[in-house]
């Protein structure tokens, strides 16, 4: 029997808003530890900005900015239902935004798609297929059909893993999927 999408966020948020805030940020360190070392020496890296209770990527746009590393975030284009690119030189230039995401709203440097190699990207659930549930509006997976070049990683919990997520031609796999216990490598190489 397939589960539908919706019925697979729901129970995703449900086990991932249930991991207590202690252990969303130890996972969250090792998640972007992991993330660190798979894209060592890639630059510019386009990272999400996270909101409660994804995997905090705080920690990541941190050491990525102490290392000289060019950091990229998608600022949310409702109307259009995309993203645009904005450099993020200073953190403190976030501010919650459309859909309660932060974003540098007022101190856009914007970013060419183009040249920026490496995606880190959200999701709901994942399967080890590298097919993702994100939260359904299907911005990242417009994004990255437009921009087939990029390393696609994906970061979630352990727990957010399901068995099969049923995918059509619209969805985009990822290249690798990391979780604090491990890295998934499921396309192409970086």
């Amino acid at each position: 029997m397939c589960i539908s999408k919706e019925v697979l966020r729901t129970r995703a948020k449900e086990v991932r808003a249930a991991l207590p805030l202690e252990k969303r940020k130890e996972f969250s360190r090792m998640i972007c530890e992991r993330v660190t070392s798979l894209l060592d020496g890639q630059d510019p890296i386009l990272v999400y900005v996270s909101k409660p209770p994804e995997v905090e990527t705080a920690p990541l746009v941190s050491t990525l900015l102490s290392r000289k590393a060019s950091v990229v975030v998608p600022i949310i284009e409702r109307e259009e239902r995309t993203l645009r690119l904005s450099f993020l030189r200073d953190p403190s230039h976030l501010s919650l935004s459309t859909f309660s995401v932060p974003e540098p709203i007022g101190h856009e440097i914007p970013a060419d798609p183009g040249s920026i190699p490496v995606a880190v990207v959200p999701l709901v659930a994942f399967d080890r297929r590298g097919h993702r549930l994100g939260y359904g509006a299907g911005y990242y997976d417009r994004f990255l059909s437009s921009n087939t070049h990029m390393y696609k990683v994906g970061v979630g919990f352990s727990c957010q893993e399901v068995d099969s997520i049923p995918a059509d031609d619209r969805d985009v796999r990822m290249d690798a999927i990391v979780t604090e216990k491990e890295t998934i490598r499921i396309g192409r190489e970086k």
